[in-house]
């Protein structure tokens, strides 16, 4: 059944009514003669997609340059501020050389969210997540410091992204236990040609209360049908400083593999039958999982955000579903082969039980 963007959806255990498609804006401020999109660009997207009722808008203090996505999008806003959600991040350097300018302890939060104020000319910002996990700041730190936050009314909420399962259901714990500001939001890879997430990240999201904004959805653009089999023989720079074309990024984050391809072309095949884009039928099969609330379109021009928000209208039949999930499907891992399925009933003694609401 086809949705619209002003057809809101709960984020996780809150209140927060956000659309089932969320502008992302990591290309905002990026220079155009690499993979960017120009302020003009910027402007027409954000019209555009206000336009159709969308009010969530995704970016982070790294974005851009040091805050380029920040400072654009906050010029972009103002006067129309308040019907926004407005989601950033910090972790990332914005200082190299500077230990306490990276990672997620209480000082690099606390000067991070004042200048990602400052830059987005906002009093306060709807969602704020801990963008990459540092492994080395006490868990109960961050969760104290974030509650500060939310009391002090710098922010609404609290949200996570690339940061182990395992410690994810901690914080929130602890959130509980302590009746801090709890997450609500995880943003993680979550396309066809990334699955992994389906073990642990997906069923502890429902669990524990937080909805899933996959980044990526379309596979760092595989899943678009633009690559061939030709591009994984032809050499580029992989190293950090060589990371200057998606397909590099692709390439040196192994999103480019022969199954990748494998996979791009069942979704060229399907987009054919159902007469969508490949863009469209990629992200539309992540809105399909019960944990996802709104993936991230991470469009460089109109034209693709335009393309991209036709992803609510596409409507699979079985056939095609079962065609996907088995030419994209994970292996088994521990303890899954072992837990669920007809091994695990019959370790209980085949008595059907059934399983928990949430």
């Amino acid at each position: 059944m086809a949705q619209q963007l002003d057809q809101y959806r709960l984020l996780g255990r809150s209140g927060l009514r956000v659309s089932p498609l969320s502008l992302g804006t990591m290309t905002f401020g990026v220079p155009t003669d690499s993979w960017g999109t120009s302020d003009d660009e910027a402007r027409a997207q954000l019209d555009h997609y206000m336009s159709l009722g969308g009010n969530f808008v995704d970016t982070a203090n790294f974005y851009g340059g040091m805050g380029g996505s920040e400072r654009l999008l906050g010029q972009l806003i103002e006067g129309r501020r308040q019907r926004r959600v407005i989601s950033t991040k910090y972790s990332i350097t914005m200082s190299p050389g500077d230990p306490n300018a990276s990672g997620n302890h209480r000082k690099n939060m606390m000067q991070a969210v004042e200048d990602s104020l400052r830059r987005l000319n906002t009093d306060y910002i709807d969602l704020y997540y801990l963008h990459v996990w540092d492994s080395r700041t006490p868990v109960d730190e961050i969760m104290r410091a974030f509650d500060d936050l939310v009391s002090a009314g710098k922010i609404l909420y609290v949200g996570i992204s690339d940061t182990p399962a395992w410690q994810i259901s901690r914080l929130q714990a602890i959130a509980e236990l302590r009746a801090y500001a709890p997450l609500v939001a995880l943003q993680i890879p979550y396309s066809l040609n990334e699955r992994t997430v389906e073990r642990e990240y997906m069923p502890m999201a429902q669990e524990m209360g937080l909805g899933v904004l996959p980044w990526s959805p379309l596979g760092g653009g595989v899943l678009t049908g633009k690559y061939s089999r030709d591009d994984l023989r032809r050499e580029v720079a992989t190293e950090m400083g060589g990371l200057t074309s998606r397909k590099a990024q692709n390439l040196a984050t192994g999103r480019l593999t022969e199954k990748s391809i494998d996979i791009a072309d069942v979704v060229v095949e399907i987009a054919t039958e159902l007469e969508k884009t490949p863009a469209q039928v990629a992200l539309a099969w992540t809105l399909l999982n019960d944990a996802v609330v709104s993936p991230l379109m991470g469009a460089r021009t109109l034209a693709q955000l335009e393309d991209n928000i036709g992803a609510l209208a596409v409507d699979f039949s079985e056939e095609q579903l079962d065609r996907l999930d088995q030419v994209s499907a994970v292996e088994p891992c521990f303890p899954h082969y072992m837990i669920d399925g007809d091994f695990a009933s019959g370790l209980m003694g085949g008595v059907h039980v059934e399983k928990r609401r949430r």
